[in-house]
């Protein structure tokens, strides 16, 4: 991964829990719910296929009752335990697509570390509008906040 500071955003933390825990977080629908979006909002996962050309699709819900659309994006890369790229330029149906509020592809690496696993995430941008768009919307806080989820879900001992 090859970081532009002028394009990309990052995010990168230790999470105490085995890397096949951390992929199967990310690869099974009903571990995937718990942690995907910020709490307290809900998330439902209608569409994961984590292949390449397989579909990511997301739904959000504050109430628990009416979920709208969050994401739709496409695998663009699967490589078991270690890497997964998605993009949302491309929807779910290999359709081009101008999402809302920003088109971005997400590298997620996996790597094993003394203290469970290394985690990074390169979110990439078409342009530099793109990615201040997207830092000013609050990709630290709202990613982090995912990732701290990710990272409470994974050490919690996986119990699902």
């Amino acid at each position: 991964m090859t970081f532009d500071p002028d394009l990309d955003l990052t995010l990168h933390r230790i999470i105490r829990a085995p890397r096949a825990t951390v992929w199967r977080a990310w690869t099974d629908p009903s571990r995937l719910e718990q942690w995907w979006i910020p709490a307290p909002t809900r998330c439902r996962v209608d569409h994961l296929d984590p292949r390449p050309g397989g579909a990511f699709v997301t739904r959000m819900s504050d109430d628990g009752a009416e979920f709208v659309p969050h994401l739709d994006a496409c695998f663009l890369t699967v490589e078991e335990p270690g890497r997964i790229v998605f993009t949302n330029a491309v929807d779910s149906t290999w359709r081009p697509a101008d999402p809302a509020p920003v088109a971005m592809t997400a590298t997620i690496t996996l790597h094993d570390h003394p203290d469970g696993t290394d985690y990074r995430m390169l979110v990439r941008h078409a342009d530099p509008d793109a990615r201040a768009r997207h830092e000013k919307l609050g990709f630290t806080d709202g990613w982090g906040t995912v990732a701290a989820q990710l990272a409470a879900f994974a050490e919690s001992g996986d119990p699902r």
